[in-house]
Order: C-alpha cells, then sequence, then structure tokens
C-alpha cells in the first residue's frame, strides 16, 4: 500500500501513484490531502478507484481507512 500526500516538491502525489501503480499494479493507494482535491477529484468526483483522507484525521480514522482500502484487495 502506498500513503502518499497529494501536495509533494517535485512529482505530486498522483504522479507518484501513478509510477507506482506502473512498476506494482496491484497497489493500493491512499492519497492524503489538506488542500489539493483538485488533483485528485474532476467535476466533483474522485476518480474511479482513488481512495482520499482529508486532513486532518486521527490515527484511528487513518486505521480505519487503511482497514477498509486492504479489505477491498
Amino acid at each position: 500500500m502506498l500513503l502518499t500526500d497529494v501536495g509533494l516538491p517535485g512529482l505530486n502525489g498522483r504522479q507518484l501513484a501513478e509510477e507506482a501503480s506502473r512498476r506494482c499494479p496491484e497497489i493500493k493507494v491512499l492519497f492524503i490531502s489538506g488542500y489539493a482535491r483538485h488533483a485528485i477529484v474532476h467535476d466533483g468526483v474522485l476518480d474511479n478507484g482513488v481512495e482520499i483522507l482529508s486532513k486532518p484525521f486521527t490515527t484511528n480514522g487513518l486505521g480505519r481507512k487503511v482497514a477498509q482500502i486492504l479489505q477491498h484487495a
């Protein structure tokens, strides 16, 4: 599983996820975002298969989201 912020220096989180998926097609990705939803949300809708957790979040919230994603693996 890849956990990445949407906004990163250099590559953005979406580019990082695309490269990780190219190298490991079965990888699950969870984007973290405090402000850059536009980088992965189009017309108010997440791309198919995209998971996002908005900041701020709790460790329990993170754990629940990770478990949810991995259960659907």
